[in-house]
């Protein structure tokens, strides 16, 4: 039976390596020719070549050729021209490849999810060097990569031995241009205003603006090339937004008079207008420098800066019952309850509206640089050492003003229509629209609350690779061998300091005009009319905020350090040879990770007397995980390819599961400890995956694909609670508390992450780029069309106990996994005029969404649909105007709405919009 269950992936691999030592001694031959058109391809590649650029054609045909000449499965997107990703961050330009999503927020394209998996599941490359995050876990924020300054990406959905920092779902590699694979220098310059469909509101216009300009120059004698890259955005935010209260639950008899029981009642809803600006600026420089044919040095260095400032002026009123305390107390007239149980609607009598002010100022900072030396010799032979470091930092301010209509109680009656699909609405009774009625007081809700999140990510890496021709003893089994180690030092910092916004002496206080921005209208969810003011100007003049992060339990776990080491090894043979009369290209190779993981943080021992009950605690555990890999790509007749790959791969667990810090206590009564919080003794995820990839290819002009990939997942994560566990690390220090008599147990109760097994995750994606005219003749010359459909299917179920309220108790399927992913595009490029219309969408996915507290939780998302389009004319070469550009974009035509649901669609949790924006702009090249 073992036999039997023998490992797919050790089978496969060594079935491969058997193919290939038969074919050994008949392919010497071959072999040696190969070598030798390898090694001057290798030359080749030292020597200058013109970039011939020619827009979204051109774009097309490098992105084919990327994806043709790979060894791996890979999906690829390349500019029109330098400067040139159609897009305002380097997001939207990936989520248009074939299975691949993206999660908007505030807007915009923001996380990746590849092939159905997380955004964590994947690892994000800057030129080959593994990026750090601004968020709270390994995920990149995109929308921090401004697409000018990009010469395009690859997704590697197959790993080879030699690409470190290889991810579960795939890897990202995102790329910067070469100045010396031009021959002349390029300045390009760019600039565009766009416009919000939303409209201005309070303080904040609805227009922006982006510029960039780009430089390419080299030396006379070709040996020095430089380039330069300056982005700036300054992009409105306009949001309207409904919100309802977490959790939707059954409710009993006489819990919410008026509505019958067992029905699905939400507690409360909100409704809001947020505006504000999102600025950011960006900065990329690469010098290189090849003085011979022998060395080459390439420095590489990114800094990106960003500053979002909103405030949501904000209605909302507690449905659930709770206001103050005040008689008479809630009753629901007229209640409304669907075929399925849920409450959709009625008059919810004697509540407590408030009026909010929520402000958020959010400052994230990137920065990177890398240098790396080639050395190419004679025989053949090539050395590469790189150098990189990258350091990512936020900080954020989140203030919130709670303000009522005095003298209290003024109780009010709202009408309610809850609707899942729509902005649901809530009528008040009484008019909230005069600022001098409404005070800053000691509320329901207080009367502030504030945060301060940071987080300091910092990656520091050295690699050093060789690559040399195969010994004459393997020359039949492999063209070259590449061998190579890295070593990553990674460290993460987040804290979290929290407290209530007090009134100062003062006391109750209505806003001074001053600092009123007007009115906001909350007419598209029924409200009307609400005041709008400066929130952090209130909290100066009026009120005392003192944050602290060892204030109150809750928030010991959210300040931790997590450190990584990760020792990478690899070797790599790599394959150009025939099989009969088939010419195969590939590699199959080993790759070994020997990760040293620990994080550090506070305990809280609710046992312990005041002053002792914080202390400080480290924990964390080494593994070492050995990932085999194969690639094959079998060069057909009438120019088609078919891929097969086989790997092992893993994901390590998310930054914020392997934090140390927990609540802690022991059980005086028995002695038995308890605790909830991270672990930082996970494993990684780990599966064994098999893809297949069948591509017809048009020379570059096109090509349509079909692939089918499988991961079995021998490990996961999520949430558990465990008993038994060994609390041995955590008792290190403590002292019973006076008067426990019981003796101390070693093993308890622990609820955090852990480890699960089983699981597989399957899918298949169609492809399709065909310029019109070689189907339908010269009529259509110009027009084109790219559509991609990805299907995927999982038996992967995980628990996640801290976002229950809202995707339920029970196994939920992975986050991220839609498992339906359409894009298609439509172009036409002729005579100068260039046309495209593109159109995303996926199916209903669970969404990682950051809640009030700061904390990721889990959410239902409806599936979007969101197109864009772009038209331009560039002047030709005997026009005056040569090399200007003229352009209008649009991005989400359809003004798709964002929504949020608990369980099922008819019980909304968020629908929010963020509108339509257009572009106008103009860019020129000489």
């Amino acid at each position: 039976m073992k036999q039997l269950k023998r490992n797919l992936l050790s089978v496969a691999l060594a079935s491969a390596a058997l193919m290939l030592a038969v074919q050994a001694q008949a392919q010497e031959a071959q072999a040696a020719a190969s070598a030798q058109a390898k090694d001057k391809k290798t030359e080749d590649a030292k020597n200058l070549d013109k970039v011939v650029v020619t827009g979204i054609r051109g774009g097309i045909e490098r992105a084919i050729d990327i994806k043709k000449d790979a060894t791996s499965i890979v999906e690829a997107v390349s500019a029109e021209d330098i400067g040139k990703l159609p897009d305002v961050s380097i997001a939207e330009s990936i989520a248009r490849l074939p299975g691949v999503a993206a999660q908007r927020v505030a807007g915009r394209a923001q996380v990746i999810s590849v092939r159905g998996l997380s955004p964590d599941f994947a690892t994000t490359l800057l030129n080959g060097r593994e990026m750090v995050s601004t968020g709270d876990n390994r995920s990149v924020e995109f929308d921090q990569y401004p697409s000018e300054l990009f010469a395009g990406a690859t997704i590697y959905k197959t790993p080879d031995a030699s690409l470190v920092g290889q991810g579960l779902s795939g890897t990202i590699d995102m790329r910067t241009v070469r100045p010396l694979d031009y021959d002349k220098p390029v300045i390009a310059i760019s600039g565009r205003w766009q416009r919000n469909s939303l409209g201005s509101a309070a303080n904040q216009g609805a227009t922006g603006n982006r510029f960039s300009v780009s430089y390419i120059g080299q030396s006379a004698d070709k040996t020095l090339g430089f380039s330069i890259g300056y982005s700036h955005a300054d992009t409105p935010i306009q949001e309207n937004q409904v919100g309802l209260y977490e959790p939707w639950q059954a409710i009993g008899n006489g819990w919410r008079p008026g509505v019958p029981a067992g029905t699905y009642y939400s507690d409360g809803i909100k409704a809001l207008r947020r505006t504000g600006y999102t600025k950011r600026d960006g900065v990329m420089a690469t010098l290189e420098y090849r003085p011979n044919s022998v060395w080459t040095s390439t420095l590489d260095v990114f800094h990106s800066q960003a500053k979002q400032e909103d405030t949501a002026n904000q209605f909302e009123v507690h449905i659930g019952g709770y206001n103050g305390g005040y008689s008479p107390g809630l009753n629901v007239a007229n209640a409304q309850v669907n075929s399925n149980g849920t409450f959709t609607g009625g008059t919810a009598q004697n509540v407590y509206p408030l009026v909010r002010g929520m402000y958020n100022n959010r400052k994230d900072k990137i920065d990177a640089a890398g240098w790396r030396n080639e050395f190419f010799f004679d025989d053949g032979v090539k050395l590469s050492a790189d150098l990189s470091w990258s350091r990512a930092k936020r900080d954020e301010l989140n203030l919130e003003n709670n303000t009522q209509l005095l003298p209290a109680p003024q109780l009010d009656s709202v009408q309610l229509s809850f609707v899942s699909n729509g902005f649901s609405q809530l009528h008040p009774g009484r008019d909230y629209s005069n600022p001098a009625n409404l005070y800053l007081a000691n509320t329901i809700y207080g009367s502030g609350y504030g945060k301060v999140p940071k987080v300091d990510d910092e990656l520091k890496s050295a690699r050093l690779v060789a690559s040399l021709p195969a010994p004459a003893s393997l020359q039949g089994l492999f063209s070259s061998i590449d061998a190579g180690v890295n070593y990553a030092d990674r460290n993460k910092d987040k804290t979290q300091p929290e407290a209530s916004i007090l009134l100062g002496s003062q006391g109750v206080t209505p806003i001074a005009n001053d600092l009123q921005y007007g009115l906001v209208d909350l007419g598209f969810a029924g409200v009307g009319l609400i005041p709008s003011w400066n929130v952090p100007a209130a909290v100066a003049r009026y009120m005392t905020f003192n944050p602290s992060d060892s204030a109150a339990p809750h928030l010991i776990p959210k300040a931790w350090t997590v450190m990584e080491k990760i020792g990478t090894a690899f070797v790599q043979g790599n394959i150009d040879t025939t099989w009969g009369s088939v010419p195969v290209r590939g590699n199959i190779g080993l790759q070994i990770q020997h990760t040293d993981q620990a994080s550090r943080s506070r305990v809280w021992d609710s046992s312990q007397p005041a002053g002792q009950e914080i202390r400080p605690y480290r924990n964390g555990k080494t593994y070492t995980d050995v990932l085999p890999s194969m690639n094959l790509a079998f060069s057909l007749a009438d120019d088609q390819t078919l891929r097969v790959a086989l790997a092992r791969q893993v994901a390590r667990a998310r930054v914020d599961q392997l934090r140390a810090s927990v609540e802690f206590g022991v059980d005086t009564a028995t002695g038995k400890p308890g605790a909830g919080g991270g672990n930082p003794l996970l494993d990684p995820w780990r599966a064994n995956a098999f893809d297949i990839s069948w591509e017809k290819y048009f020379g570059n002009k096109g090509y349509v694909a079909a692939a089918y990939f499988y991961k079995q997942l021998t490990s996961y994560i999520y949430t558990q609670t465990r008993d038994g566990y060994d609390f041995t690390e955590l008792l290190k220090g403590w002292v019973p508390p006076p008067g426990m008599t019981v003796p101390v147990q070693t093993t308890g109760t622990m609820t955090a992450p852990f480890n699960g097994k089983g699981g597989k995750l399957q899918g298949v994606e169609l492809t399709a780029s065909v310029p019109l005219e070689m189907v339908f003749g010269d009529a259509l010359q110009g027009f084109g069309v790219i559509a991609s459909a990805s299907f995927t299917d999982s038996s992967i179920k995980v628990l996640d106990p801290e976002s229950a309220s809202s995707v339920g108790s029970g196994p939920i399927a992975l986050p991220g996994l839609s498992k339906r992913v359409y894009n298609f595009t439509a172009y036409y490029e002729r005579n100068g005029f260039e046309f495209r219309i593109n159109n995303r969408r996926r199916s209903d996915f669970i969404g990682e969404i950051g809640n009030f507290a700061g904390n990721r939780t889990l959410r239902y998302v409806v599936g979007e649909n969101i197109t864009d389009a772009q038209a331009s004319y560039t002047f030709g070469e005997s026009s005056r105007f040569k090399g200007l550009s003229l352009l209008v974009q649009a991005y989400n035509l359809g003004d798709a709405a964002y929504r949020t649901y608990a369980g099922s669609k008819d019980r909304p949790l968020e629908y929010i919009k963020w509108g339509r924006t257009l572009l106008l702009g103009a860019s020129y090249k000489f």
